[in-house]
Formats: C-alpha cells, structure tokens, sequence
C-alpha cells in the first residue's frame, strides 16, 4: 500500500475514448512526436512550491489544503518527509522533473549557517530521491521575496546588508542546483521593482541588479555549473513596477549590462497575460534573440487581473506554445514546469493528480496538434509566400545593411504603386482550429 497516497495507481494512458478517472487521454509518453518521445518533447515538470507548499490560502480565507503527510511543522525532518511524499507523487504521475525554491523545501534557520544546514539535510533527501527514481532537477533558485527583510527587493534593496543575505542565498541555492544535477537555475526578481518611484533611485537598483547577476555568473563559471541561467518576467505584483517586467524588458537589460550571453528567459502564461502580451508573443520575442529557455506552463484568469496561476487546459494556447517550441527544435535544458496551484475549493490530495493529468494532456494534444499543422505546411507556406517580395536582389541589400534611402526611393519610383495582398487571418486561424479539434 502507498504510504503517502494510498488508493492511487500509477497513472496510466488509455488513449482518447476511454471513460473514467486518473488516466491519461493524450499523453503517450513514449509515442514519437517529430522523431522525439513525447517526454522528451514536453519535459514536464512539478513546482515543489505549489505542489507540497500551497495552502491554498486566499486573501479573504486561510488554507483548504488537505496534506496528511505534513505535520505542520516547520522541522526538517518534516521538511525530509514532505520530499518523500514529493517523489511517490511524481512517480504516479510519470512526472520526469521537478523545480523548486531553496525555502519551499528546507526551513529558514535563525542565521545563514542554520539555514544552510537545513538545506544540506534535505538536499540530501533529495539526492537519495533521484537516485532511487531517475526523476532530475529541471532548475532550482533562491526564494528573495517572503522574508521581510527583502520587503525593499534583494539585489535592488537600498541596504547593501540585504544585497550582502540575498548574495548569501543564492550562491547557496546555487551550490545545491549544481550537487542536484539541475539542467538551470531561475532569477525571478519578485521585488525586484518599486512600489512608488518617490523613495526610488532606479538608475542605482538597475545597476546594482546587474552587479549581482555577474557575481552570479563568476560564481557559475566558479563552481563548474553547466546548467543554463534563466530570467522570469512578470510586470508587477507584489511590486507596483517589476524591472523584469517582459520578454523585451529582460533582453534590453541583458544587453545593456553586457549580460545577453550568460541568460536565456524562463517565460511564465500568467505573467505574460499580466504584461498585456499573448504568450506567443513573448516566446516569439525571446526565441528570436535565441533567448527562450524554460516554460513555466500555466494560465491566468484575465479579468481577475492578477496571478491566479491555474492549470492549463487551453487547446488553442497549448498548440500555439508547442508551435513555438517545435520550431526552435525543442527544449535542451529547459521544460514545461507546471508553476500552477489547484483551486482553493480542490482541496484534497487526489486533486493534484487531477490537476496534473489537465495540464500534460493539455500539453499532449497540443504537441500533436502543432506537429499536425507543421507537417501539413499550410500556414507556413502562406507566411513565406507573403514575404516572397523580400527575395530579390534589393530585398538581400537591405537586409544585408547594403542598401541607402536613395536606393530605395529609386526602386519605389520604377516600382509604382504597390499591390497589397489580404492577410487571410481568418483562413489561417480556421486551419489551426482544424488541427485542434480533429
């Protein structure tokens, strides 16, 4: 009998047509998808943060969440416990990686030695996990935003004592990613922004960010850490401003401060919906400047306005996120980490398997989908075909940099008037649909 999760099998896939519960519909883990398993193609990955920590607590009401094999102490051998139980569920749900936060899975001590051994005992319990499993580490990071002490940011506070605690952190949360194995590792600047520019000298927290980041980066190259270094953006909450605040906003940083080389961006549903962005475009955004690393796989609720973090169960966005992917040749380092939390009213343990098994046949069927669309080559021969003008010899001079406005003012005036093709958005999108519900 499980001891964590008893009554539940390991989940198993039925295909489409089959009837009752804790099955897959969609995720094959071994079908070939473009040549790949589907597990290698959607790397999916649980937050330990929602997973094992959320309460599902909300503003107006303390947490629901049913978690028998928490104590509801703040020990480590509870902390041990609860990575236990963390493995047990990734293995019933044919999970392959986890993230996490240095705080969701070790206590805070009272000074950085007593932390840094909290986590060091169960580091350790994790290790002798992924041992016995096989399930890895997709990336770790440094929690920089619950602690009080951070309530001014932590690389942009205005006390060099806090910039000083949170160098302490990550260098420790780094160390312990790289013992794991960890394919990256997250800077997610939660208040890492202002809430009134009346008491900010933005100039100096930007600099100090940067600052930061190469201490980073020479301790990467310190310690022999391989994995890949992300940045998270999100526009706001629980800062007014976030410095990190979109996909273009993270690569303008990371150029300006000499950074672009050492960084790829982590790009998050909810946070870019909160930026005002689609998610496609902002993964077209960072995949573009060959920056689109991870993939933390949610979805918002837009009219709420705030990060609600649901578990995906958009066909539509799904495919459109899996086209993306697909068309830079997939993940290396990175995956789909499932940075959602089940409904404060799903409350018991059985309901993050239910959650879980939404998200990965979500995926699932997007993957197929986009795949479907890719090979029947219809949207992307009419997205050639209307940029066909641009093969000629004048279009190669000024995308080579060759070409002066004179040169174009010539072509324009033996050109004449141009002839203006439709868009045909409304074919295109009746194609995707095709895709997604046959």
């Amino acid at each position: 009998m499980s001891e964590f999760f008893p009554g539940i099998d390991p989940i198993r896939h039925a295909g489409p047509e089959a009837s009752g519960e804790l099955l897959f519909r969609r995720y094959d883990r071994d079908k070939l998808v473009e040549g790949r398993p589907m597990h290698e193609q959607l790397r999916f990955a649980s937050a330990y943060w929602h997973t094992m920590r959320n309460p599902l607590a909300d503003p107006f009401g303390v947490g629901t969440a049913c978690m028998p094999w928490d104590d509801g102490s703040d020990s480590v051998e509870n902390a041990r416990t609860r990575v236990r139980a963390f493995f047990e569920f990734l293995e019933k749900c044919s999970i392959d990686h986890y993230c996490f936060h240095d705080r969701d899975v070790a206590p805070e001590g009272d000074d950085i030695a007593e932390s840094e051994r909290n986590l060091d005992s169960v580091v350790e319990e994790l290790a002798a996990q992924q041992s016995r499993t096989g399930k890895k580490l997709l990336w770790g990071t440094a929690c920089l935003f619950v602690h009080p002490r951070y309530m001014h940011g932590a690389a942009t506070s205005c006390l060099i004592d806090v910039f000083a605690h949170a160098g302490a952190q990550v260098r420790k949360a780094m160390d312990v990613t790289h013992q794991l194995g960890g394919g990256g590792y997250v800077f997610w600047g939660g208040r890492e922004g202002y809430t009134s520019l009346l008491n900010t000298d933005m100039k100096r927290e930007l600099d100090h960010l940067a600052r930061f980041l190469h201490m980073a980066v020479d301790y990467k190259h310190k310690i022999g850490f391989s994995g890949d270094f992300y940045i998270e953006p999100k526009p706001k909450e629980p800062t007014t401003h976030q410095y990190d605040s979109d996909a273009a906003a993270c690569l303008n940083f990371l150029r300006e401060y000499d950074l672009l080389d050492h960084f790829k961006l982590n790009i998050e549903t909810n946070h870019a919906e909160l930026a005002g962005k689609s998610m496609r475009h902002e993964l077209q955004v960072a995949s573009a400047a060959g920056a689109l690393g991870s993939i933390d796989a949610n979805m918002g609720t837009p009219h709420l306005g705030w990060d609600t973090d649901c578990f995906p169960g958009n066909l539509y966005l799904a495919t459109e996120v899996m086209l993306e992917i697909l068309g830079m040749g997939g993940f290396t380092n990175g995956g789909l980490n499932f940075d959602a939390k089940r409904r404060r009213e799903s409350f018991e343990p059985v309901d993050l398997f239910h959650a879980h098994i939404l998200g990965m046949d979500t995926f699932s069927a997007g993957l197929e989908a986009a795949a479907a669309i890719r090979a029947d080559g219809s949207i992307n021969d009419f997205i050639a075909d209307r940029y066909a003008s641009w093969e000629c010899e004048l279009g190669r001079s000024i995308e080579s940099g060759a070409a002066s406005l004179d040169d174009l003012h010539r072509h324009a005036c033996e050109s004449g008037e141009p002839n203006i093709p439709s868009a045909r958005q409304e074919r295109l999108e009746a194609i995707m649909n095709r895709f997604i519900n046959g």
